[in-house]
């Protein structure tokens, strides 16, 4: 998961801290307007599930059945609420 004594709020942290295997759910995007829209362009809209696959110089996440890298310094700007609820299916 993501280092709370890193993070201004316990439950929320930056998408880049979060550590690889996690499921999250993005709260808040940080970046500029046009950054943001693409971000949601992407995938990475508000409530949005998102799954960390591996942390190394960028991000590789599966977001809305695709893979998707990120550099760290865009993911920065991606706040998450962790640990994500589990899935629940459907009856």
């Amino acid at each position: 998961m993501c280092q709370p004594e890193s993070c201004r709020i316990p439950a929320l942290c930056p998408l880049n801290r979060v550590l690889a295997g996690a499921s999250v759910v993005v709260k808040q995007l940080t970046a500029s307007p046009d950054i943001n829209q693409r971000l949601r362009e992407m995938g990475f809209g508000e409530e949005q599930r998102v799954r960390v696959i591996t942390r190394q110089a960028n991000l590789l996440c599966q977001v809305c059945n695709s893979r998707l890298g990120l550099s760290a310094r865009l993911a920065e700007h991606i706040w998450v609420e962790w640990p994500a609820a589990p899935f629940r299916l459907a009856a």
